[in-house]
């Protein structure tokens, strides 16, 4: 598991991305539930995350309406399969509007570099 914690802050909203090895919802589930232990991820806002396994394509937005299938097409551009990835956000009390897209990009994006070259498949 690759935790990365407030890596974004926007009018008072904070955001983390997190991510591993997972080859179902079940699984994917069970890495949010797992990261919720940790007490400052049990008070953020919303888990979004995505997953590519067996040709299937699952996300979830809890809440954050459009997260999960921007965290899905960024998955699907780099090919990465049996891996969640997860965006966490403590809401701020202001809305973004559309800048919570580029965020939840901007951390994806980050994740994927973090992750290095033996979690993520050689870029074209």
């Amino acid at each position: 598991m690759l935790v990365l914690e407030n890596i974004i802050n926007d009018r008072g909203s904070r955001y983390a991305v997190s991510g591993g090895d997972c080859r179902s919802e079940a699984e994917a589930r069970a890495f949010v539930k797992a990261l919720c232990k940790r007490k400052k991820f049990a008070r953020a806002t919303h888990h979004s995350w995505a997953l590519l396994t067996d040709g299937l394509a699952l996300k979830a937005d809890d809440g954050e309406a459009g997260a999960g299938m921007v965290i899905l097409r960024m998955l699907e551009r780099e090919g990465l399969q049996d891996h969640v990835v997860v965006v966490t956000r403590w809401y701020g009390g202001k809305h973004l509007g559309g800048d919570r897209f580029r965020h939840v990009q901007d951390a994806v994006r980050l994740y994927l570099d973090q992750a290095g070259p033996d979690r993520v498949p050689d870029r074209p």
